[in-house]
């Protein structure tokens, strides 16, 4: 057997210096490889635009399917501030986008970093308290509004649990005094008595839209009223059932007036056609703060607080709340008091008060059960003149009017009498046409009057003849004529509506003029 001659030493060297260098030139290659893939994706997650993109770029966090593909930009997309954008993937071809049917065709990429833990809890907590599109869905009088109702409702929460403990205790559950039988036939006829004053309440119908602030505001006090009789059968238990029903009446009168206050005040907020997401919204901040004053209660009432001192506080905050909820609601209607502030601001300084002055302004305890009124609207005839001559007076200057105005001096008020031809600017004329009759016997009044110190709607019966009534209704007249269009010009140019009367007029007309 031959053996095989050891390589010399020169073939042997060449043989190991070529493999030194084929593997130190991949060692190369490797590191190379490996810088460029590290500072790719060390780089900028952003898209590169259209034709820009190197066939090996990486893209950071954009998914790894996205390497070593051509994209064509497509569109961008934004939900709630977040942004999208999509890309064509023109790597894939006519015959494999039939094979996918064309779904991984489209890609895309999140332009914003995810949010951290309390930005998402705050986005859930707002899809749940404001509506979708806030603040440019709503008015700027939204955010106050909400704030005194979550306050309200909050005090309101916290007293239930006294007014429920106390009325558990007068009943006799905690003491065993009476069967549980008596007990439940009691709580049902003091539900029963307050369902029946509801229904009662409830025919008032119209007044709800007349003097919305002012009902509203009056049944929050109901409400208070009927927290405080709870709580005085703590002191009387025998009088438990009486007392019961007379506070649960009173409570749900002032639920009546809640409920029939909701929707007009939540209109005034939405801009456009969202107003059920506005209610949505308004209902859950009020039930929110509800169980968190509810709760609050529970745990101080377990430490016995004083009960009067208790209901003082919580009563004071209900009311302060509520009275500053109900100011904060800015309406473009005009009702009796805001058309008074905008006629008597009008005929003062010849301008008519803005939206939010002119609410503001308004007298929320001016109730609409008040008997005594400067200016009385669609009264009845023998209440507006107690002698034919006072008629006789004043007929011939309205003659072309589908109203007549006059005063009646033994009861120092304006009445303005509708004919039965009186439409909504009608209505609204005859009103200005009072307060500017009114205006103008106030001036006169303080003019003659020696004394200083009667007050300003004090009308002297004494210092106005017939002749004086006369002359004033006719230069009231031509006060009108001058001055009503202008004045429905600028509250239009104000933002105030003026082809919807709100003005609560009588039911009485005249039907035909005797001659």
């Amino acid at each position: 057997m031959k053996l095989k001659p050891p390589p010399t030493s020169s073939s042997s060297s060449s043989q190991t210096l070529t493999a030194t260098a084929a593997s130190s030139h991949d060692a190369k290659l490797l590191v190379r490889e490996t810088l460029r893939i590290s500072a790719d994706l060390a780089s900028a997650p952003s898209v590169p635009s259209v034709g820009s993109l190197p066939k090996n770029a990486s893209f950071g966090v954009v998914d790894q399917q996205f390497v070593d593909s051509s994209l064509r930009l497509l569109c961008c997309e934004e939900i709630d501030g977040r942004r999208w954008k999509y890309f064509a993937d023109e790597s894939v071809g006519s015959e494999q986008l039939k094979l996918k049917k064309k779904k991984n065709a489209i890609r895309a990429v999140s332009l914003h970093s995810p949010q951290a833990p309390a930005e998402e809890f705050m986005a859930f907590i707002r899809s749940y308290v404001v509506p979708e599109g806030f603040p440019d869905s709503v008015t700027p009088s939204y955010v106050p509004y909400m704030t005194w109702r979550a306050l309200k409702h909050f005090f309101g929460g916290a007293m239930g649990v006294f007014t429920t403990q106390t009325l558990l205790n007068s009943v006799g559950v905690s003491k065993h005094r009476t069967t549980p039988g008596a007990v439940a036939i009691n709580w049902i006829l003091k539900d029963g008595a307050g369902r029946v004053g509801k229904m009662l309440y409830a025919r008032q119908g119209k007044k709800f839209d007349y003097d919305l602030k002012q009902l509203r505001f009056a049944g929050d006090l109901l409400m208070e009223l009927g927290a405080g009789v709870e709580l005085v059968t703590a002191v009387v238990p025998h009088f438990f059932l009486p007392l019961a029903c007379a506070a649960n009446v009173a409570k749900n009168v002032g639920a009546v007036t809640s409920t029939s206050t909701r929707t007009p005040i939540y209109k005034a907020f939405a801009k456009g056609e969202n107003i059920g997401d506005v209610t949505a919204k308004g209902e859950c901040v009020g039930n929110l703060a509800d169980l968190l004053g509810t709760g609050l209660s529970i745990l101080i009432s377990k430490r016995n607080p004083s009960l009067v001192k208790t209901f003082a506080f919580l009563s004071f905050g209900y009311v302060f709340s509520s009275y500053r909820e109900v100011k904060s609601v800015v309406l473009h209607t005009l009702n009796r008091a805001r058309f008074t502030v905008a006629v008597e601001s009008f005929l003062r300084t010849g301008r008519v008060p803005t939206l939010q002055d002119g609410n503001s302004r308004e007298d929320i305890f001016n109730f609409p059960w008040r008997q005594h009124r400067p200016i009385v609207l669609g009264p009845r005839f023998k209440e507006a003149f107690q002698d034919p001559n006072s008629y006789l007076a004043v007929k011939p200057i309205f003659e072309k009017e589908h109203y007549i105005v006059t005063y009646n001096p033994s009861k120092e008020n304006i009445y303005v009498l509708l004919k039965d031809q009186a439409k909504s600017d009608d209505v609204l004329k005859a009103a200005f046409h009072g307060h500017v009759l009114l205006h103008i016997i106030r001036s006169s009044t303080n003019k003659q009057s020696s004394s200083r110190k009667q007050h300003e709607d004090e009308l002297s019966a004494s210092l106005l003849s017939t002749a004086d009534l006369q002359a004033h209704v006719a230069e009231s007249y031509k006060m009108v004529s001058a001055l009503y269009m202008p004045f429905k010009s600028k509250a239009k140019e104000q933002g105030w509506v003026m082809s919807e009367s709100l003005l609560n007029p009588g039911r009485a007309r005249l039907c035909e003029m005797a001659t």
